[in-house]
Order: C-alpha cells, then structure tokens, then sequence
C-alpha cells in the first residue's frame, strides 16, 4: 500500500531554491543568481560576468539527483549549473542566464544528459546564445549500457558517467584549451563511459506518495535516475552476484556499448543512488575491482566511491567505467575545488553573501506590459471560457495524471501540467489582451515557458508559439484560422520533439483532432460541431496509447508489458483539455442544450 514520503523539508514546491541557498552557504566557492523560483543557478563565485577567459563549461538539468549538478560547479569542473525542478529539465531562459553569466570570450561548452527534454532545452538555449554572438558547443551524454540498443529516437539515457565527462572537460577547459579542443575531449569521454543503475526501492518525490511498486524482497536492474522503471524486477541478490550481472552487462561485446577489451585500462565510479550507505558502495567496490582485473583481464587505474549522482532517496547504486588512457588520467587527476568531487572543501565562509543579478536578456522590454481589455468582445469571452475550462479540467487531473504516470514515467506530469494550469489562471486575470486571439495564445505560451520546465514544458510552448505564428497573418479569427493554426502547432511539435502517429505521445490526441476539425469544416460542418467531434477524436486517439509501444519520452525505456492497459499521461492530458475547451465554446454558443 502507498503511503506519504516522509521528507526534511518544508514547502516541496521550495525544495530546490532552499538546497541552493543551504549549498552556497556551506561552500564559499559558490554563488547563485537572484532569479528565484524561475532561474536556479549556481556559479563560481569567483567568475566575472564577460570577463571569463577560459572556456566556460555548464551543465545541468531536473534536480533531485544532488550532488549532482550543482555540487560539481568549482575551478577545474563546472563554472555554472542549472536546476530545473525535481526531475524536469530547466527552462531555456534558466539555460541562458547561466550562459551569460559566465561566458567569456573563450565560450562556452554545454553538457547535457541524454533526455529529451533536456535536448530540447540546452539545445535550444545554445541557438539563442550562438544568435547573441556567444560562442557554443554541445555535447550529449547517454552511457546507459542496461537496455538493449535503444528504438526510435530516444537514445541512451544519461547517468553517473556524464560526472567523469564534467570533470574531464573542467579539467580541460582550466588548462586553457580552445573551445573546439574542450569539446573534442568531452565528446571522447562521453564515448567510452558506460553505467547501469541497480535499486532496492522507488524514489518518493516531494510532497508525493511512495511507490508500492518494489516488494521488499524484491530489487529492480537497470532503472533510470527518474525513477521509471528499469529493465526487470528480481529477487534480491547479495551485493556480489549484483555486482557480477552488472559488470557483465556494461562490458557486453553484444551490444558493445563500450570499446573495452581484455588489455584496456579504466576507471571505475561506484555511485550512490542516495539512500544507500557508503559501508554499502565500498562493499560492491571491493567486488568490483578483483572482478574487472582477474574476469576481465582490465587493468583499474582509479576507483571513485561516494555519492555523486542520485535519485532522490533511492536505495541502490550504479556502476560507471570509462576506458581510461594518458589524457584522460591527467584530467581526473587536475585539481579542482569543487565541492562534491572527491577531494576536500577548502576556504572560509564569509560573514554574508548577496545573489548575483541575473543578467538582463536582450529581447527584454521592462516599458512592454501587456494588460487584459477592460471590456471583452464577444470572441474575447468565448476565449477566456475556453481557456479557464481548459486549465480546470487540468488542475483536476493532476492526482490521475501522476497516477499514470508513476506506472509508465517519472510521476510528475499531473504536477507539472497543473503548475502551468495555475499560472494560466492567473495571468489570464491581469496580463492576456483576450480580444487579440494570436496575442492570448503567445502569452499562454510565455506562461507556460515561465512556469512548466521539463519536456512537457518546452513541447507546448514550441506548440503555442507555432499557433501565434500561424493566427498572427489573420486580421480576423475564424474556425478556418484555428483549425490552420492546430495544424501547424501539431506539425512544429513533431518536428521539433521528433515524434509522430503512434509514438505514444500527446500527439496522439492532437493528430487526430487535427485532422477530424480541418476535415468536418472542409465538409461545411457547423464549427462548434466540428469542434466538439474533434475533441472525441483526440479523447479515442488518447484511449489508443494503451496499445502502443512507445517510441520517445521515457516511456520508451519501459517494457511493452509494464505499459499495456496504461494511457500515455501526455494524451490524456491533452485530449482532456481540448475537449474541455470544445465544451466551453458550445455552452458559450448554443447554451447548455445538447
């Protein structure tokens, strides 16, 4: 049975800005920017904004998996990292404020684990840069070795191996080297690092309930840092027979997901997942070490044990080896000052410390205040009821949303959908000029960018964006327009997110809803009509996920099995709010009669 979590904590909503400010009090080296709660940012105290000159190395994503990232920021690791809320990646503005603050002339080098919203968000954060003349390289990180090579677009997920690349590259970049070298050196560690998680209990979110899904004789192989579920669920096994399954997986010469042969040379990392005691970790290190020597003919030239990348209060531990050589060694064994490395903290804490200013963003307008009509027009009150059912219907959703998707994700879509759903009631009061259909769409966009974070976050602002691109050509907002508008939304989302029709994704409700409305008023249909049956065709297209495999998001890391019967969370979602906001139009129009 389910119960509470209990945490040390108090608001969860405030639970990352105040593991910030309790880090930045604790390490002297390290400050932060003063954008809470939206921008979460720490930074080397000792770097100037512009003035840097070395090659400025950020990384960053979901919190929840501390140390890690923050706790790596130092000289010769990370000059910044970025938080986004627990288990969602940061926004794009967060991404850039972090690139500006510390961003010299050397530039700067973004090192970004294998999620797709992660992708999406560092990646879209680096055009941005790059267009403010920045220099910019990227590199992704996937050393997950536990499933099998991975279907569709997804990729391999990012774990504990991406904080040997973060030091790597840190050490890099603080021995001067140009941006193209730094980034050459990451990109070869990100290649020859491969890690696999084993865990003996689910991690519990903040301010949510623990997961029954593990028995407590029971131990899951192969999960990921999130939370989802891994590749199969065993009895528990003594920590040498786990150790043995695991290093056999990693080293495979099936999947051969590392260039590891008898001969090679490599450094082992046996990581916390942060609920296992470090008498624990040493245990499976010292199985770990005679087993790659005498099984596997691998010479150990480093062992890192401690707690680097978690996953919340997680019990259990990953396993990390990199294919080690002259240069690699170099780097690990630079000096550095970062605080959750290995090595001990140094320095006085100051008496007090002040936030750094967040930097201002260039396409900034502090005069451009946008403010509701006094008097809405007849479109502007279809549009608020449309909007305010839509987020209702969201906000009671939530509990059902992070039910579903507990079982098949990460557990946060409901509390990530309502925390955009609340902010859009709000700003609807004060800031949306309802009159102006395309000006409401890319405010709600701005809304949701601001608030949401994770993939969920940046998949409907690119959503909303595309709509206002689209209903800003039209002088005058007619069904036609937003059914051109849909159109385009659902296309922008595919091309960016790099899913489709059958991926398991809210697109799964959007498509068919697309193309039934575009269809019903091609026919001449009465459009509120059209409306309301687009909206059952995006409910049946949600109801169809039961059946698909998945094909991106991290759904796809989870067997078919475990996601049968189950909705994909996203298209429920979606499909939820589309047919609230067809209803709302009818009972504006044609009253409560059916």
């Amino acid at each position: 049975m389910a119960f509470q979590g209990k945490k040390l904590i108090n608001n969860p909503d405030d639970v990352v800005t105040e593991f910030i400010e309790g880090l930045v009090e604790t390490y002297p080296g390290l400050q932060y920017l003063d954008g809470f709660p939206q921008i979460k940012v720490v930074l080397r105290a000792d770097v100037e904004r512009g003035a840097y000159d070395k090659v400025a190395v950020i990384s960053g994503g979901g919190s929840g998996h501390e140390p890690a990232h923050a706790g790596f920021v130092g000289p010769g690791m990370l000059t910044a990292a970025v938080s986004g809320d627990v288990f969602a990646s940061p926004p794009v503005d967060s991404i850039l404020a972090a690139i500006r603050a510390v961003t010299g002339p050397m530039g700067c080098l973004l090192i970004v684990k294998n999620y797709t919203g992660d992708r999406l968000n560092f990646g879209l954060a680096a055009e941005q840069a790059k267009s403010e003349g920045y220099k910019m390289e990227m590199v992704i990180v996937g050393d997950d070795c536990a499933l099998p090579p991975p279907r569709g677009i997804t990729g391999r997920r990012g774990l504990a191996g991406t904080v040997l690349v973060h030091k790597v590259a840190g050490a890099a970049a603080d021995a001067g080297l140009s941006l193209a070298d730094v980034a050459a050196e990451a990109k070869h560690a990100s290649e020859v690092v491969g890690t696999m998680g084993v865990a003996l209990s689910v991690c519990t979110l903040p301010g949510q309930v623990t997961s029954d899904r593990l028995s407590p004789k029971q131990m899951e192989l192969g999960l990921g840092i999130h939370g989802e579920p891994g590749v199969a669920v065993v009895e528990l096994q003594p920590v040498d027979v786990v150790v043995e399954h695991v290093l056999k997986q990693i080293l495979s010469q099936e999947t051969q997901y590392l260039p590891i042969t008898r001969g090679s040379n490599a450094v082992l990392l046996i990581n916390g997942l942060g609920a296992t005691p470090i008498m624990e970790l040493m245990i499976a290190a010292r199985k770990a070490v005679p087993e790659l020597q005498l099984e596997y003919g691998i010479a150990v030239d480093r062992v890192y044990t401690g707690t680097l990348m978690t996953s919340l209060d997680m019990a259990g531990l990953s396993i990390t080896i990199m294919k080690s050589d002259e240069n690699i060694l170099k780097r690990l064994d630079a000096p550095t000052k970062a605080p959750a490395w290995p090595v001990g903290s140094e320095g006085n804490r100051p008496p007090a410390k002040f936030p750094v200013p967040v930097p201002p963003s260039p396409s900034m307008k502090d005069d451009e205040i946008l403010t509701q009509p006094q008097e809405l027009s007849k479109q502007g009150c279809i549009l608020e009821a449309a909007i305010e059912a839509s987020a209702t219907e969201i906000i009671n959703l939530k509990d059902s949303l992070n039910e579903w998707d507990n079982k098949v994700g990460d557990g946060d879509c409901g509390t990530t959908m309502y925390r955009g759903a609340t902010a859009i009631l709000e700003d609807m009061k004060k800031r949306y000029p309802m009159n102006d259909a395309a000006g409401t769409i890319n405010e709600i966009g701005a809304t949701i960018r601001r608030v949401m974070g994770g993939t969920s976050g940046i998949l409907y602002d690119i959503l909303f964006k595309a709509a206002y691109a689209s209903l800003k050509q039209s002088r005058t907002v007619t069904a036609n327009e937003w059914a051109d508008a849909l159109e385009a939304s659902v296309a922008a989302v595919s091309k960016y997110g790099g899913a489709s029709a059958g991926y398991r994704t809210m697109l799964d409700a959007l498509i068919p809803a697309s193309t039934v409305l575009k269809q019903r008023l091609k026919a001449g249909e009465d459009p509120v009509t059209a409306f309301i049956a687009s909206s059952e065709a995006a409910s049946a297209g949600a109801e169809s996920t039961k059946q698909m495999q998945a094909k991106a998001g991290r759904s796809s890391y989870i067997a078919p099995d475990l996601l049968a019967s189950i909705p994909d969370p996203g298209a429920m979602a979606a499909a939820a709010w589309y047919r609230a906001a067809a209803l709302a139009v009818k009972n504006k129009l044609h009253g409560s009669k059916t």
